[in-house]
């Protein structure tokens, strides 16, 4: 018979020697809120663990107590609170993603010979956050910090594919979208679907979309549930198009890696 409030579920059987388990748990309870499911209550937490209620409530009430949580007085129900929002900030400006990608992109350069760019969302547009120029005369320069418009390019497509369409409707709809060439997405249901398949396909591939001299390959960071980063190999059209097959499975990889240094 399993002790009150212990563990005896699969998490407990394989837990890594030197972790303490309490910890553990309570950095779990964070990750299980998401932008799909940014509220719990204690049995549906209980439940989706396995673990006992009055675990789950001193969990709770401690992260709540140190404002990584809320709870609603009214519905008893926990969102994430102020706390976490503070150490998204301090992530956000320590640079930590971009040096967990240098590596990643070192090597995509030398696989490829491409620009590799790691993009990160910017309100409706995505940020250049760490780069590296593709060898060769004729090439692709990218510029840290430049902001870029998010419905333009296979790297603004797997950062949003993955946000919730209301959102995608709030930034895209009211303002239209900016038509930079013929191969501009334009229309917002157009778009839509283009997400689709970016979700479908775990990558994208846009020919000329802003720029129209140059091809993008790109794969999306996943962290948790969210996208905080694309992953995206850019060149010229010539060369990046006769390669895709090849551009499309060293992105993916590169991606996934960078997820795991995320702890996705």
């Amino acid at each position: 018979m399993a002790e009150h409030g212990r563990d005896t579920g699969p998490e407990a059987r394989t837990q890594t020697p030197g972790v303490l388990q309490t910890v553990d748990r309570a950095l779990l309870v964070l990750l299980t809120f998401t932008e799909q499911r940014p509220e719990w209550g204690v049995s549906e937490m209980a439940r989706h663990h396995g673990w006992d209620k009055a675990v789950v409530q001193r969990l709770l009430t401690t992260l709540t107590g140190r404002a990584f949580l809320v709870c609603d007085e009214h519905t008893r129900r926990y969102r994430p609170g102020p706390a976490l929002s503070r150490l998204a900030r301090v992530s956000e400006h320590s640079g930590v993603l971009s040096s967990l990608a240098r590596p990643v992109l070192a090597r995509l350069l030398r696989e490829t010979g491409e620009s590799v760019v790691l993009n990160v969302p910017h309100g409706g547009s995505y940020r250049c956050e760490a780069a590296v120029d593709g060898t060769g005369p004729v090439r692709y320069t990218a510029i840290i910090g430049a902001v870029m418009p998010g419905h333009a390019g296979a790297s603004g497509h797997t950062i949003f594919a993955y946000h919730p369409e209301r959102e995608i409707r709030q930034m895209f709809g009211p303002t239209g979208l900016t038509r930079f060439n013929d191969r501009t997405i334009t229309d917002l249901d157009a778009l839509l679907a283009c997400y689709a398949r970016v979700r479908a396909d775990g990558y994208c591939i846009s020919h000329g979309e802003y720029d129209e001299a140059v091809t993008a390959v790109s794969a999306p960071v996943f962290q948790g549930d969210g996208v905080p980063a694309s992953l995206t190999v850019i060149g010229p059209s010539h060369r990046v198009d006769r390669a895709a097959d090849t551009l499309v499975a060293l992105v993916r990889a590169g991606a996934a890696e960078i997820t795991t240094a995320l702890g996705g």
